[in-house]
């Protein structure tokens, strides 16, 4: 009889009913009192809904607060733009970047104005000698992140002197199809606590892009070659042979962990959690051809697992075990009971929250949209749980307000 132990992800893996997140081995110390952001995906709707959310973050003075900032799929996207143009950020005495909107919005919006699924299918399909992630990746490479690798993310590392504070480290998550669990991929290391660790990998921040946001069963795989790196091996890697180390079949992180919480919530106290993630409706005539199919089977799992992992994070936030706030874009702001919030009508934003999961290209109305109700949400969270007594924003795009 198979034992029941030797299905679990991980050898030594620590799961706990009250708890968003696995423990990988080696990771037993209290979280500090640091403050992460968790990206989801959502392919372009959470890319531009995330722009929203750092916007007020920014105007908060708390984007330069993160001592981490965690990603899936289309918040990958976001997370590589901000991370590959954090040290060309302009903060002025009270930690605002000046120049966010040309660091970060505009590249993301030109971005959402491209659409790349349709098309790196069918090249990826109908040309030889390439793949549907290549072609990802080349489009990632053209219009975003052009020769960019790991290591033009910031570093993080502490000073040895000087009292600014260090930029936060992105970590951008991928789902190893081989081990099972997440492949993780920032600037001192890339990892998977099964496989090993790459320190200061020169891989292409398109490719973890494009891995991250690897999303199945059109755009997976994404096999990355690191065959000629110098893994190291640590404690509580059980999976160390050379097959498990060359080429790489990845998908998207959002397989492994739809709210990026992995690699943040384990190490910080102090967690805002950027949930754009898609919603699954009812069907009375589901497809029945395998792709349309094998859409919707993973919708249901990604359903099931997102409702599950949101209700242990806010149930972590109501009995202190975490602070921080639950930033959702199917959330309402009636339902924070915040005096003065920003108003935003649930029948508008629902029908944001009900764009398509594709990385296909939005008008602008919607790019403002999404970005406006990001921007609301967040305001409405962190004033409400986080920094009360901060001021109300206000609308980025004040021409596309989220009332009737």
């Amino acid at each position: 009889m198979t034992d029941p132990e030797a299905l679990l992800p991980g050898p030594q893996e620590e799961i706990t009913a009250d708890q968003p997140v696995s423990r990988p081995p080696g990771h037993d110390e209290a979280p500090s009192e640091g403050l992460a952001l968790c990206l989801s995906g959502g392919g372009y709707r959470a890319m531009l809904f995330h722009v929203g959310v750092l916007w007020r973050l920014n105007e908060a003075g708390m984007l330069r607060e993160l001592d981490r900032i965690s990603s899936v799929s289309g918040g990958s996207i976001t997370a590589g733009v901000l991370g590959l143009n954090w040290e060309n950020l302009d903060f002025d005495d009270a930690g605002v970047a000046r120049n966010f909107q040309s660091q970060l919005v505009d590249p993301i919006r030109k971005m959402a104005g491209v659409g790349i699924d349709v098309t790196s299918v069918l090249t990826g399909l109908g040309l030889p000698f390439t793949s549907i992630s290549d072609r990802i990746v080349k489009a990632y490479k053209q219009h975003l992140f052009g020769k960019a690798t790991l290591q033009n993310l910031p570093d993080d590392d502490p000073k040895p002197v000087g009292p600014e504070k260090p930029p936060p480290r992105f970590v951008i998550n991928a789902t190893n199809l081989e081990s099972g669990v997440l492949m993780r991929f920032s600037r001192p290391y890339l990892a998977d606590y099964r496989v090993g660790k790459v320190h200061f990998p020169d891989l292409p921040l398109a490719v973890a892009v494009a891995a991250s946001s690897a999303f199945p069963p059109v755009l997976s795989p994404c096999t990355v070659d690191l065959e000629h790196e110098d893994w190291v091996t640590e404690e509580g890697n059980d999976l160390t042979g050379a097959g498990f180390r060359g080429q790489i079949r990845l998908c998207d992180g959002g397989v492994y962990d739809n709210l990026g919480l992995q690699t943040a919530w384990n190490q910080f106290r102090t967690i805002l959690v950027a949930d754009a993630g898609g919603h699954m409706g009812a069907d009375s005539s589901p497809p029945t051809d395998w792709p349309r199919h094998m859409v919707r089977v993973l919708s249901v799992i990604d359903s099931q697992v997102r409702s599950l992992r949101k209700r242990q994070v806010i149930e972590a936030f109501k009995s202190d075990r975490r602070t921080g706030a639950y930033l959702g874009i199917r959330s309402h702001v009636a339902d924070y009971h915040l005096d003065g919030a920003m108003p935003a009508d649930p029948e508008i934003t629902d029908k944001l929250a009900a764009i398509a999961t594709r990385l296909d290209d939005l008008p602008a109305e919607r790019q403002e949209s999404l970005i406006n109700w990001g921007y609301v949400i967040t305001d409405t969270g962190i004033r409400k749980h986080v920094r009360e007594g901060l001021p109300a924003g206000d609308l980025p795009y004040p021409a596309r307000p989220l009332v009737s």
